[in-house]
């Protein structure tokens, strides 16, 4: 990291950034869990989960590539749990 590269990959201040947002996103949605409108709520975890599911699934050709089992059990654990969010989710009743 002092070099400014990260595996091979150059660091620069929008990357950082970029990860800065991805490390935010799930503090962000448990706040507003507790915040929003159950409805409101409800969609955001869908709209999110499959957004990140769809940014796991981008990934999957390089876990493929040069797999480690700690990337590969990172990527599963978080596949399921993104997709019981989503289901979950989906599947909530709506008070009324």
């Amino acid at each position: 990291m002092e070099e400014g590269t990260i595996a091979g990959m150059q660091m620069s201040p929008e990357y950082l950034l970029l990860g800065a947002v991805f490390c935010l996103v799930p503090l962000v949605m448990a706040f507003l869990s507790l915040t929003l409108e159950d409805s409101t709520n409800r969609w955001a975890n869908i709209i999110v989960g499959i957004v990140w599911l769809g940014l796991g699934l981008a990934e999957l050709p390089d876990y493929v590539a040069k797999p480690s089992a700690y990337a590969i059990l990172m990527w599963v654990a978080s596949g399921v749990a993104l997709a019981l969010i989503v289901w979950y989710a989906w599947k909530s009743k709506q008070k009324t």
